[in-house]
């Protein structure tokens, strides 16, 4: 698993084009708005506008997910994260909004209906925990 970046979007949370287009980008390395216009309406049932995908590109960049670059006469986007720091990020994120809850009882509630894998899985974690933070104290 990826470990979190050091560079973090300013805004985590995309809309379904929003996401469709990143990983477009992320399956592409770098696209401009034609290739990526071109991925989406290679589904004939599909129509969307090469406006609304300059849209987009120009709202992930804002978001702090891509980077747009001028090469030659035309602009190039490529992803600032990967998809699999991206994932840690979106994990991070949901973990921390599971534990703002604030309340040990009603996390621990959940505990109680975990099945044996997802069991196994939290103690994997914890004993990854306590490597992480032995190996900073033994620095």
């Amino acid at each position: 698993m990826a470990s979190l970046p050091d560079f973090r979007p300013k805004q985590l949370s995309l809309g379904p084009l929003e996401f469709e287009i990143l990983n477009l980008i992320w399956d592409l390395g770098t696209a401009t708005v034609k290739q990526v216009h071109e991925q989406i309406l290679t589904n004939p049932d599909r129509e969307l506008a090469y406006t609304s995908v300059t849209t987009v590109l120009n709202r992930l960049t804002k978001k702090g997910w891509l980077a747009c670059d001028k090469q030659n006469r035309s602009f190039v986007w490529r992803p600032l994260v990967s998809r699999a720091q991206a994932n840690s990020l979106w994990a991070y994120d949901q973990l921390q909004q599971f534990l703002a809850v604030g309340n040990p009882d009603t996390v621990a509630a959940f505990a109680d209906h975990l099945d044996q894998a997802s069991v196994e899985q939290l103690e994997e974690i914890a004993d990854k925990i306590r490597a992480a933070r032995k190996a900073r104290e033994d620095q």
